[in-house]
C-alpha cells in the first residue's frame, strides 16, 4: 500500500508542477520516437548496416561485371580466345587429339573412402 501512495505522490507532484510535465512528455515523447517507431534509432542502424552490405555486393557484381567485360572483348578481338576457353572451360579438342584429364591422389582417395563406408 506504501508503494501506491508513494507513486500517487509523486503523480501529484508530476501533474502539479508545469515543468515536470513537460520534461515528462518530452521524455516519453523520445523514448516512443526513439526506439517503438518504424524509424527508430534502431532501424535507421539495421537499414544503415543493410546499406553497406548492398555497397559490397554492389562492389563484387560490378567486378565480376568488368571482368567478363574484359573476356567477351578478348573474345571478340582473338578468335584464338574461344579455342583456348573452349579447350579449358569445356574439353574440347581438335580431331586428331586426345584429352588427358589429371587428377590430385588426394581426390581419388577421397572417393575411394566414400565408397568404401558407403558399401
Amino acid at each position: 500500500m506504501k508503494v501506491i501512495n508513494s507513486i500517487k505522490k509523486f503523480m501529484l507532484r508530476v501533474w502539479r508542477s508545469q515543468i515536470l510535465k513537460y520534461a515528462v512528455v518530452c521524455v516519453a515523447g523520445v523514448l516512443i520516437v526513439g526506439f517503438l517507431d518504424e524509424n527508430s534509432l534502431w532501424n535507421h542502424l539495421k537499414n544503415r548496416q543493410r546499406i553497406d552490405e548492398l555497397k559490397e555486393e554492389k562492389a563484387h557484381y560490378n567486378a565480376v561485371f568488368e571482368r567478363d567485360r574484359a573476356q567477351i572483348r578478348e573474345l571478340d578481338r582473338n578468335p584464338k580466345a574461344m579455342e583456348k576457353i573452349a579447350r579449358e572451360r569445356y574439353f574440347m579438342k581438335a580431331d586428331d587429339e586426345d584429352i588427358f584429364v589429371l587428377k590430385e591422389e588426394n581426390d581419388e582417395s577421397k572417393q575411394v573412402a566414400d565408397d568404401e563406408t558407403a558399401q
